[in-house]
């Protein structure tokens, strides 16, 4: 079962991109400052590469002007979230964490079984914006779309 809203953010490691690699603890991470967090299946796949956080990336000034921190969440190691921030341009101040055990992710209940794929464990496409490490809102894609953990459609549901 996923994290409900009303739910704190589970304490789990996570490696946090910026403009460094930093290991951090997620209960810090959330602590005394709003979050929209929205997880990928994967770096350098089709979806989350062209849409998913290009999207997030546009609407970055239109989320800090609100005072939310934003975060992509992914089952790849550090290096490779690096590595797909630096090609798409990423700007600072968007964190990139890197779940590489998925620790995190199934803290959140928030896994994926893509081994029929050939992904093993990944994070499902979602998005979950918190308040001081508490959860105000979750939303999870049914599989193959993307249209409720977009930057625009979190932007209406904080806005509403």
């Amino acid at each position: 079962m996923s994290i409900q809203p009303g739910q704190s953010i589970p304490d789990a490691p996570i490696q946090v991109i910026d403009v460094d690699m930093q290991q951090r603890h997620a209960v810090e991470l959330f602590a005394r400052r709003k979050v929209l967090m929205f997880g990928v299946p994967g770096a350098f796949t089709p979806t989350c590469s062209n849409k998913h956080l290009p999207g997030y990336i546009a609407n970055h000034d239109a989320l800090q002007k609100r005072g939310i921190t934003v975060m992509c969440l992914a089952v790849n190691d550090a290096y490779v979230m690096q590595a797909w921030a630096a090609s798409l341009k990423v700007p600072a101040g968007l964190l990139m964490l890197a779940d590489g055990n998925a620790n995190f992710t199934r803290a959140l209940g928030l896994e994926l079984d893509g081994t029929a794929f050939g992904m093993g464990l990944r994070t499902r496409r979602s998005a979950l914006y918190a308040e001081d490490g508490v959860v105000r809102s979750l939303q999870i894609e049914a599989p193959g779309e993307l249209r409720v953990s977009t930057a625009e459609a979190m932007l209406a549901v904080i806005d509403a």
